[in-house]
């Protein structure tokens, strides 16, 4: 194993509620097997939100190196003590190596488990929204118009740090009555500001509110008063999580980063108890590229949501660590033709980035 932290900066200040980030750290895993093939991994520590620092994630990822065997089970269960984040890297590594050994198996070669073909079947594009940096109204409408001109037609905006209404209307002007908002305020309300904000922007036909307020009862009671339907985030962490929301009529639909919950599988699992949607944890090449062979699986599921997904976020990056990664094109990302997760590095990109 190999554990490389490094760091990612932003085009422009990623603004939010939360906060205000100049570049996105976070951490780089490439498992080698005995036949020398590598898998690649990624963690997003989500320090802003009280999780896991980068340092611990490192340290995390390193001591995994330190045991005779990794396997999935062993890493979905409690005789390792991870983190999310870290969890979710040694587990996309993983599926990544085994993608990868599947495509390199004779065609006489039997799989080795079960559901492993011989030449896996590439994922399909996904629909994604635009993500806008918090701003002043009428910088918050450019920004959309030039999302709206490569192609994206859903338009996810971040508020509780300026002029709320003032942004919404700002955006359903620019980008007319057809194109699909979502708000995101990241638990920076409290219950009667967010009420009262989102009344106000109800005419402007917002497709949903993520994570409006903090709490499930919270919840709730905001969701009780609006039409605009509620999506948890920050409240669904693990399918426990999506179960008590399910039962409190707290949340209508989950958005489900990966390096929240701690990898592609636990995503799949909340996803069976309500609708759901990937969004991006401002996660590098790999991440994304997870993400969105998660997201297809969910798309192809019946009953699932058919939500544009949160992953265009490669795009507000200045630069990356991949040769090869996932494409954003007419609003749609689309997966890499390579086998496994597809991504290749660029050695030196990633020595110019590394921390």
């Amino acid at each position: 194993m190999e554990v490389i932290p490094y760091a990612l900066p932003f085009r422009e200040p990623y603004v939010t509620a939360r906060g205000r980030l100049a570049r996105r750290e976070m951490v780089l895993l490439r498992v080698r097997d005995e036949e020398g093939r590598i898998g690649l991994g990624e963690a997003v520590p989500l320090s802003l939100r009280g999780g896991a620092s980068l340092a611990v994630v490192v340290d995390e990822l390193k001591a995994l190196g330190e045991r005779d065997s990794l396997d999935e089970a062993t890493l979905r269960g409690n005789a390792t003590e991870l983190s999310p984040p870290a969890r979710c890297a040694a587990l996309t590594a993983l599926l990544d190596l085994r993608g990868r050994s599947s495509a390199e198996r004779p065609a006489s070669q039997p799989p080795t488990e079960p559901g492993d073909d011989r030449k896996p079947e590439r994922s399909s594009s996904v629909e994604c929204n635009a993500t806008l940096v918090a701003g002043e109204p009428a910088a918050v409408a450019t920004d959309a118009l030039a999302w709206a001109e490569e192609g994206f037609a859903t338009f996810k905006l971040k508020l509780g740090a300026g002029d709320d209404v003032g942004q919404v209307r700002a955006v359903r002007k620019a980008v007319g009555p057809e194109a699909r908002i979502r708000v995101d305020a990241n638990a920076a309300w409290d219950v009667e500001t967010a009420k009262r904000t989102l009344a106000a922007i109800e005419p402007f036909d917002v497709e949903l509110a993520e994570q409006p307020v903090d709490g499930l009862e919270a919840l709730a009671e905001v969701g009780a008063a609006t039409s605009i339907p509620i999506a948890g985030d920050e409240c669904i962490e693990t399918c426990a999580d999506a179960e008590e929301a399910a039962r409190a009529g707290a949340c209508d639909v989950a958005g489900v980063k990966l390096s929240k919950v701690g990898g592609p599988e636990a995503a799949i699992e909340i996803a069976e108890v309500m609708p759901t949607f990937l969004s991006s944890a401002l996660d590098g090449p790999v991440g994304i590229a997870a993400a969105i062979q998660v997201a297809q699986t969910l798309e192809q599921t019946p009953g699932g949501a058919r939500l544009a997904h949160g992953l265009a976020t490669q795009r507000l990056f200045a630069s990356t660590i991949a040769s090869v990664e996932c494409e954003l094109r007419d609003g749609m990302l689309h997966p890499p033709e390579g086998p496994g997760l597809g991504i290749e590095i660029d050695e030196d990109a990633l020595r110019a980035h590394r921390l």
